[in-house]
């Protein structure tokens, strides 16, 4: 292991070292009544030391992203299941909990435990098992990543937050409701041919404007479904990424907060934790929205993406809707979006949807996404959300050579 130590005038100057991501995978997406947490997440991190050509005995120490085990299947201490059906027992283990963005989350500590010079090689992994549960349990589970004194208690769910949030958006901006479909029919058109998706095939306007309305003006259709899956990334130093032929470097990893409660926000119309971690990743990297080819941003529900798309930089506040009426986010547009057909069509396995997004942007990267690649692709943004906004984690990416 090495530390890169300055001395500049006297002092020690500590340089994080750069790092890439050399191998990725993940299960499909969907309803997996005869696979169980343990195995799902087992056969993520088998197959991206398949995809890096490792062993398990390279592994360094693991981060896996999970938000709510214990409720979902009442499996608790999930690091320690995990690195125990992996095989790679005695490594230290870690769990991290950010609610959705419980993902990114996990990916982020792996990049800061190599970038810091303390592991070499590291894998990231985010996992969920939601569809043991009926539908409304589901739900009050997921509400834990609100406030639950104010909001979960009272009858809230996040369907009814994000709804509020895009009728304050509407008000205010004028987004329409055919603009919110339009995000919909995009990201479900993505992902069509997607292996990995729960849900690959098309969509229409009218058809998700027809769907029941579950929070007005969020109707079925404009809402990301009860997902089970696993994804894995396996992640390296500067000196060890020389051995892959592909490596995708990570140029920026950053993370924002905000109030939990929606109540309590300056505005519900944006999310100050997106542009707190964007701007700063944009900083870090030296590079602006412009630079960026592809992203995968977190559309939990079609209002999230049109907010995710204006906070990120990708054009003014209040003119989201415009871009997406204007087939700006599709794969040959200006800034290609949830190539994999986002949260919406491809699922939302809580824990694995911030490493899931890691591994697309490193296909695109590596010139390998399928019916899904984006042509001339050199860097990639990665944005994934916890609860209503609270949480949101960003990474930027670059080609390797």
């Amino acid at each position: 292991m090495e530390l890169v130590i300055l001395i500049i005038e006297g002092c020690v100057v500590f340089r994080m070292v750069n790092v890439a991501v050399v191998g990725v995978s993940m299960t499909r997406f969907g309803e997996h009544w005869n696979l169980s947490l343990r195995d799902l997440a087992t056969e993520a991190g088998r197959l991206a030391l398949e995809d890096a050509k490792l062993h398990g005995s390279d592994i360094q120490a693991l981060y896996i992203g999970n938000m709510s085990a214990g409720r979902f299947i009442g499996q608790e201490h999930l690091a320690a299941l995990a690195v125990d059906h992996a095989g790679l027992t005695p490594i230290p283990a870690t769990r991290c909990e950010a609610a959705c963005a419980s993902g990114a989350l996990a990916f982020r500590q792996a990049y800061l435990a190599v970038a810091s010079g303390k592991y070499d090689i590291v894998m990231a992994a985010g996992a969920e098992k939601m569809t043991d549960l009926k539908t409304q349990d589901v739900m009050l589970s997921l509400m834990a990543a609100g406030d639950q004194e104010w909001e979960s208690a009272i009858g809230l769910t996040f369907s009814g937050l994000y709804a509020l949030m895009a009728r304050a958006h509407m008000k205010k901006f004028g987004t329409t409701q055919e603009q919110l479909a339009m995000v919909a029919a995009t990201n479900h058109k993505n992902a069509v041919g997607n292996p990995y998706a729960q849900y690959p095939f098309e969509v229409s306007i009218q058809d998700v404007l027809k769907s029941p309305m579950i929070s007005d003006p969020l109707h079925l259709l404009d809402c990301s479904p009860i997902t089970d899956g696993a994804s894995a990334a396996i992640l390296v130093s500067e000196k060890l990424a020389k051995n892959f032929e592909k490596p995708a470097w990570i140029l920026a990893s950053e993370q924002g907060s905000d109030s939990l409660a929606l109540h309590d926000r300056q505005s519900i119309v944006e999310m100050l934790a997106t542009k707190v971690a964007a701007k700063k990743a944009y900083e870090t990297a030296g590079k602006a929205p412009k630079d960026i080819d592809v992203a995968e941003v977190h559309d939990c529900f079609t209002i999230n993406e049109i907010i995710a798309l204006e906070d990120l930089g990708f054009c003014e506040k209040g003119s989201g809707g415009r871009l997406v009426e204007e087939g700006k986010i599709r794969p040959n547009g200006e800034i290609p979006t949830n190539t994999t057909g986002g949260l919406k069509a491809i699922g939302h396995p809580v824990g694995a949807t911030g490493v899931k997004q890691a591994c697309e942007i490193a296909w695109q990267l590596r010139g390998e996404a399928g019916e899904r690649q984006v042509k001339e692709v050199e860097h990639g943004l990665t944005h994934n959300v916890g609860g209503s906004g609270a949480t949101a984690v960003v990474h930027l990416y670059k080609r390797g050579y």
